[in-house]
């Protein structure tokens, strides 16, 4: 029963879709049944090629994340306990995150060539931002009795900031890397959407332009499904790392 109510929605929207493909009301190639895109999906995992394209874009994304998880975790702290460095990084933050990255990104195959790089750089840019933004909100809310606690008992600078400070904002560091993780992915699809021939935009872009709508959804149905295991991978993560805080004591 647990399991059925976890995914119950999930099923709804496969019944609906299910519902829509045979109304005869539609197209089919609007509305593939499922059958027919769980065929297509098989046929992916089947193949090497396939895989090597998934794994691709799943390198792209990660490298990027990866690179913006090191500085966003490093500049959200300066923001959040240093006074010179929340004067110098958050006007630069605020005043440019409103800016669409995507925009830049005719500027980045410029300066960084078509292939991976410059989407590496533009996932990197993407993801930066609510990592930093969210991880300098957690290192600023810090109790303030644990940090007088430790200055008591003759902590210094350093011990109070790897005892206190960042076990304190551990748990925001990872609601930053939660948000930034499917951003990756959503990004590295849409760059090799726009201009690659090769990763899981290139077959979206690809399928879609064969009129194999059923392949398409098929590699839709991928990204996905990387999108859910990568977000239970961080999730794993969390739970070991910050052990003193489980989500599920916040359910009731």
């Amino acid at each position: 029963m647990s399991v059925l109510r976890r995914f119950s929605l999930v099923i709804a929207a496969l019944a609906a879709w299910e519902l829509a493909a045979k109304s005869g009301l539609w197209s089919p190639l609007l509305f593939p049944p499922i059958e027919k895109i769980f065929r297509e999906l098989v046929a992916f995992l089947s193949s090497v090629d396939s895989l090597s394209q998934a794994w691709l874009s799943l390198g792209r994304a990660l490298a990027g994340f990866g690179l913006a998880a090191a500085a966003g975790v490093l500049a959200g702290m300066l923001m959040g306990r240093s006074a010179l460095g929340a004067a110098l990084l958050e006007p630069l933050f605020s005043g440019t995150y409103a800016v669409p990255k995507l925009a830049l990104f005719p500027v980045f195959i410029f300066v960084f060539g078509i292939g991976s790089l410059s989407k590496v750089a533009l996932i990197f840019l993407e993801c930066l931002y609510p990592i930093a933004i969210v991880t300098s909100q957690g290192a600023r809310q810090v109790n303030k009795t644990l940090l007088w606690s430790a200055r008591n008992m003759g902590a210094s600078d350093w011990q109070v900031l790897r005892r206190v400070v960042i076990p304190a904002t551990v748990p925001f560091i990872f609601a930053g890397l939660r948000v930034a993780l499917p951003v990756a992915m959503i990004v590295v699809v849409i760059t090799e959407m726009v201009s690659s021939a090769d990763g899981l935009g290139y077959l979206v872009m690809y399928s879609l332009s064969s009129l194999q709508t059923a392949r398409m959804l098929a590699v839709v149905a991928v990204i996905s499904l990387l999108g859910v295991a990568l977000d239970a991978a961080l999730l794993f993560a969390r739970d070991r790392l910050v052990y003193w805080e489980k989500l599920e004591t916040y359910y009731v």
